[in-house]
């Protein structure tokens, strides 16, 4: 566990493949990559501290939590099927692992504390056939497709919080469903709630709409025009003054919204947490160096 630390960002390195632990844009699955500088592939640190510390680790690009499950992996994988999930308990058995050394080098092996390993896929059959698929395993498979190297990620200028260009405002290009007068993307309930200045996130007086689409632009619009001018004590706010943050489950922990939303979640509840570049809060905001998708 001493190659982490709480809040650090790190890239995970598959020591067979050479490509990254990446989080699917459809939200939910994890699979290799070779493109590391993206924030799919960057993996924040959350030290869980009950009885013993576990290890949990959070998306960079969506703020949802690496677990193991017990579903049956697609053929041709080994294992069960490891995922993305909200961290809405306080204890998640899911979300929680122990990493040990594997004696190469500076590698490590994660466990679930279900007794289940994480692997990588596709040694033998990745010639013939695109197993990019990251599963977990149990202790009579170890090998050294379970062996993950932890490369620390730089942060960004904390001049620049968010590290990012602020998004274009202008009108989204229209997109193929669009001109088939089709409906356009998915639909989520969109709960959302003001920081204070600290950057406390109440639990309670919580506002929600139902959103359509995916743009991570079309969001900010929607909610500067419910937390805008007319509605709030600064009457000079501007749409780029407002930090979206998003929480994956009530014990998740914020992480920047500044990618679109995720493919193919027709009915979801996202979490929006809001502050103001004006605060001290939002000069907490810390991002790991790399891009934007």
């Amino acid at each position: 566990m001493d190659k982490f630390h709480d809040r650090q960002y790190v890239w995970l390195r598959s020591r067979v493949h050479g490509t990254y632990l990446h989080a699917n844009i459809d939200g939910k699955s994890v699979s290799l990559h070779r493109r590391r500088a993206a924030l799919r592939a960057a993996w924040a640190v959350h030290i869980h501290q009950g009885d013993e510390p576990y290890l949990l680790l959070y998306n960079a690009a969506n703020g949802r939590y690496l677990a193991a499950t017990a579903t049956r992996a697609p053929p041709g994988h080994i294992g069960f099927r490891a995922e993305q999930r909200d961290y809405d308990q306080p204890q998640l058995p899911a979300i929680m692992w122990r990493a040990a050394e594997t004696g190469f080098r500076d590698d490590v092996l994660l466990r679930n504390v279900g007794g289940r390993y994480l692997r990588a896929n596709g040694k033998y059959t990745g010639k013939y056939l695109s197993l990019k698929n990251v599963t977990v395993d149990g202790i009579n498979n170890v090998s050294t497709m379970m062996y993950w190297t932890v490369e620390p990620i730089p942060l960004r200028d904390p001049n620049s919080p968010l590290g990012l260009a602020p998004p274009t405002l202008g009108r989204r290009p229209r997109e193929l469903p669009d001109m088939l007068g089709r409906e356009r993307g998915v639909r989520r309930l969109i709960r959302f709630v003001r920081a204070s200045a600290e950057g406390a996130v109440a639990e309670d007086g919580w506002s929600e709409f139902h959103f359509t689409g995916r743009s991570v632009c079309e969001l900010r619009n929607e909610l500067y025009s419910r937390i805008g001018p007319h509605r709030h004590p600064h009457p000079d706010i501007l749409p780029f003054d407002i930090a979206m943050c998003v929480r994956a489950g009530r014990y998740g922990r914020l992480i920047p919204l500044v990618v679109n939303l995720p493919h193919g979640r027709n009915g979801e509840t996202l979490q929006i947490v809001l502050c103001l570049s004006r605060t001290p809060a939002y000069g907490r905001l810390r991002y790991p160096d790399v891009h934007a998708e």
